[in-house]
């Protein structure tokens, strides 16, 4: 009896989607750092056993939308959820759940769609608060399971509980199959990745990332890569660039590391700073940067 289906993964910010994501397919498939708005995007992570495949779907943080590219990663969560056969509601445990939270897991454990709570970070979480926040959920009618994907405590437990909610039926992918993107969707995201880790404040926020030439040249041992850094101000280009083009070849070298490694070919990157003020308010950059409004 195979078992298939698809798993949105949703939750505030910095909840610990991606990190799960990745740590259950046994991949990096989705970018992850410290700063909200790192998965801007649906990507689905699959992994496949010989009992089960299941297709995780990670999405944007939950969170009140304040201009278009924020609006239209919203519209992503309320559109993948309508299409799926599993929620997993991640929570932060270790900030505390909050109103909102509770607010949040009653709307979709009310659903017809199946649910489970994952209490994320439980590894950096005192236990009795761990204990205390879980019995604000008691009344909550859904599985609850807390996690440390950091430690990998738990989720044997997590996937057991997923499995037994999930339809019987055939793959929905081949087998080498770990993710829906594609590398040069993952170039860019890793770019956008050492962004957010390098810089603070709201400068990542305001970033984007097009990569406009992704070439394995004819001897297949290397890749051309061009990328533009889109970014909203004059000071947050001189910022990004740094003096004498520090700042911009560190964070390159970083990325392009992590490419190489990502892609297993050597990788020639040449990266453009360039300002577009307002862009996530833009229609036309923000499909540009990969963003459907749709």
């Amino acid at each position: 009896m195979y078992k298939s289906g698809y798993v949105a993964v949703i939750g505030r910010a910095n909840a610990g989607k991606s990190t799960l994501v990745n740590v259950l397919v046994g991949e990096k498939v989705a970018i992850v750092s410290p700063k909200p708005q790192t998965t801007r995007d649906r990507i689905m992570g699959i992994l496949t056993t010989s009992d089960y495949q299941i297709a995780f779907v990670d999405t944007p943080g939950l969170y009140k939308a304040d201009n278009l590219l924020n609006s239209v990663m919203q519209k992503t969560v309320s559109d993948c959820n309508e299409d799926v056969d599993l929620v997993l509601f991640l929570v932060d445990i270790h900030d505390g759940l909050t109103d909102t939270d509770i607010e949040q897991i009653k709307k979709y454990t009310s659903l017809s769609i199946p649910s489970v709570v994952v209490l994320t970070k439980t590894d950096i979480t005192n236990e009795k608060l761990l204990i205390a926040e879980m019995g604000k959920l008691s009344e909550i009618n859904c599985d609850i399971v807390p996690v440390s994907s950091r430690k990998g405590k738990n989720l044997k437990e997590l996937l057991k509980v997923i499995v037994n909610k999930l339809p019987e039926g055939d793959k929905l992918f081949t087998e080498d199959i770990i993710s829906d993107r594609s590398e040069k969707f993952m170039i860019g995201e890793i770019m956008r990745e050492k962004i957010l880790l390098k810089f603070d404040k709201e400068i990542p926020h305001g970033v984007a990332v097009i990569v406009n030439e992704f070439k394995l040249r004819s001897d297949k041992k290397v890749y051309d890569i061009s990328l533009d850094i889109i970014c909203e101000k004059p000071n947050h280009k001189a910022i990004l660039i740094g003096k004498g083009g520090k700042a911009i070849k560190e964070v390159s070298s970083f990325a392009r590391a992590e490419m190489e490694k990502f892609l297993d070919k050597k990788v020639f990157l040449t990266t453009y700073v360039k300002v577009e003020e307002d862009w996530r308010n833009s229609v036309r950059l923000v499909k540009q940067c990969g963003y459907s409004e749709e």
